[in-house]
């Protein structure tokens, strides 16, 4: 007999009660007090001119087994600051690449940042992008045009469609709290939390880490990464 981690964490939540249910979310990973219904999007969208359907993605994206396949979005800082740090996720590997957007999350800077981090990528990794309906994507034909990256977009309120990215943003809040100013952070801390993440094992990937599994498939790409799964 098996128990399911939804099983365990609806368990935590419910029966919590009082100073005992502060202190079971004061443990969880996410430290949230109530659990997210799959499907949940607290965000609106807005439709974006030209753009493609995730259902139009290749499906060499959805398998895993070729690398260069990247999942992004924004991780927000509080409402006062309006700040935000970009997050890049590839699929096959769960490497990470974060984009300092210390001026704001409009479409010029989200697209400013997305160029300058992608044009360090070997041709090889610049397949396709996938991100949610957020305006600060509505350069997208720019971006694409600049980075050789195949852009699609993911239905609206259905961040499952970037599980990955997701994942790894429920990672990134350990280092980056919820409502707090995300400007202040340089660049180069960023770089140091995305190693900090692509050097930690992944159970997703055999307990390898992502810098390794990235390294691994660029020398081999017959091997597979781990197993394939949202995480």
């Amino acid at each position: 007999m098996r128990v399911s981690h939804e099983t365990i964490y609806q368990a935590l939540f419910v029966q919590g009660r009082g100073q005992l249910r502060t202190e079971l979310h004061r443990h969880l990973r996410t430290g949230r007090a109530w659990r997210r219904p799959h499907g949940f999007s607290a965000a609106t969208t807005a439709k974006i001119s030209g753009m493609v359907s995730i259902s139009e993605r290749p499906a060499e994206a959805a398998d895993r087994a070729v690398p260069g396949h990247w999942e992004g979005d924004l991780i927000m800082g509080s409402q006062a600051s309006k700040s935000a740090i970009g997050t890049l996720v590839e699929r096959a590997t769960r490497y990470v690449l974060l984009l300092h957007l210390p001026h704001g999350h409009g479409a010029d800077a989200v697209q400013a940042a997305m160029v300058e981090t992608a044009s360090r990528l070997p041709e090889q990794l610049r397949r396709t992008l996938t991100w949610d309906q957020g305006k600060e994507m509505a350069n997208h034909v720019q971006i694409a045009a600049a980075t050789d990256l195949d852009i699609y977009f993911c239905d609206p309120h259905s961040p499952w469609q970037r599980g990955t990215n997701e994942n790894t943003n429920g990672l990134l809040r350990q280092y980056f709290a919820k409502g707090t100013d995300l400007s202040i952070y340089t660049a180069d801390y960023l770089d140091h939390v995305a190693t900090k993440l692509n050097t930690r094992p992944r159970k997703t990937l055999d307990w390898a880490t992502p810098a390794e599994a990235l390294d691994r498939l660029l020398s081999d790409p017959t091997r597979p990464t781990g197993v394939a799964s949202t995480g």
